[in-house]
């Protein structure tokens, strides 16, 4: 048994071009990631794991700063990714703010950040960028794809448009095109941020950054990770206080003042133009054609999720079975919501190890 580095650092990967899916080229493009595990000689363990919109490269290990990665309780000898057996991956989102090229990147045209002339991108070039990654890392092909949310829609790109790299894929909480609820979740966001007097139309790295908008933009999201049963589990209609109501517009109630907690720690760590480039990129994710894929496929649905609901995920099952695709699906019951794909460790842990067992035979 080898010994994991404890410590994770990000790396970065810089390639000179990206063709677009708008038609335009982006240069000097880099890509940060974070590695766990040992590529093994035949470079057949590797497995690229794909984050939700607010995450970044560094998904596991405390890193030098004392933070857990985003998928701390899934990465590490004997968990759902066991680094004794694996070699995982994963980087910030092309679009991203957490080391990626992105809109608060600096423009080599110009030597300013991008703002909104960086362009619009979709969900396809994310992937792109991420298979020049493994290019530059010399692996030839992909044991498993595992992302949730628009990972998860990551996941089914690379299974789509990559079919003789990607064996297997692990979908969490996430379909083949976002529904018009989220959409419209998304846009409502994305006109906080705008509505902000700081956002300047993009052109705020000089100044003081949107954050009222982006925090409110957070408060909206994350309404939707959760459940109506975890809220009301976790807050109900309990007071912040215990004098009763103070009969003004204040923050009377315990899930208020979570939703404002969350807003302005968001703030702290994420651009809004980011939030404005990568929700768009969920909205344009669509694949109808789902022809191609030769992966092994394990679709997870949860039973509270309604942002992705288990009906929905459920067609994308019928749809990969007509197609004669190999596919595992399950629901797990959950309370928690959305975010379910970040919290269920047990049932997680047990469900895509089994799976990863079975994907490298």
């Amino acid at each position: 048994m080898y010994v994991v580095d404890a410590i994770p650092r990000t790396q970065h990967y810089t390639f000179d071009a990206l063709k677009l899916d708008c038609g335009r080229t982006l240069s000097s493009v880099q890509v940060a990631y974070e590695t766990y595990g040992q590529l093994n000689a035949a470079k057949d363990n590797a497995i690229m794991l794909l984050h939700a919109l607010s995450g970044s490269a560094h998904a596991g290990f405390v890193n030098d700063k004392g933070e857990q990665g985003w998928w701390y309780d899934f990465i590490g000898p004997g968990k759902a990714l066991d680094t004794e057996r694996y070699f995982i991956i994963c980087s910030n989102v092309l679009g991203g703010c957490s080391g990626s090229t992105g809109p608060g990147s600096i423009d080599p045209a110009t030597g300013r950040p991008y703002g909104l002339s960086f362009p619009v991108i979709t969900v396809g070039d994310m992937v792109r960028a991420q298979k020049c990654l493994i290019d530059g890392l010399g692996i030839e092909t992909l044991l498993a794809v595992v992302g949730g949310s628009i990972g998860g829609m990551q996941a089914l790109q690379w299974a789509v448009d990559y079919p003789d790299i990607v064996r297997s894929a692990v979908i969490l909480a996430a379909a083949n095109r976002l529904s018009a609820q989220g959409i419209a979740f998304n846009e409502v966001g994305r006109q906080a941020i705008m509505a902000d007097p700081c956002w300047q139309n993009g052109d705020y790295y000089d100044g003081t950054p949107p954050r009222t908008g982006l925090a409110l933009a957070r408060m909206i999201g994350h309404i939707t990770y959760l459940s109506e049963e975890s809220m009301h589990e976790k807050f109900g209609r309990a007071l912040k206080g215990v004098d009763g109501y103070r009969y003004g517009f204040f923050e009377d109630f315990e899930v208020e003042s979570y939703l404002h907690y969350k807003g302005n720690r968001f703030v702290e760590r994420f651009d809004a133009n980011s939030y404005l480039y990568i929700t768009k990129a969920m909205d344009y994710f669509d694949l109808p054609d789902l022809a191609s894929i030769k992966s092994k496929m394990f679709i997870i649905s949860f039973s509270s999720d309604w942002l992705f609901p288990s009906a929905r995920l459920k067609a994308l099952v019928r749809s990969l079975r007509r197609k004669r695709i190999d596919v595992t699906y399950c629901e797990v019951q959950s309370s928690r919501g959305h975010d379910a794909f970040l919290l269920e460790v047990a049932p997680l842990t047990d469900l895509i190890s089994g799976f990863l067992e079975n994907a490298g035979r």
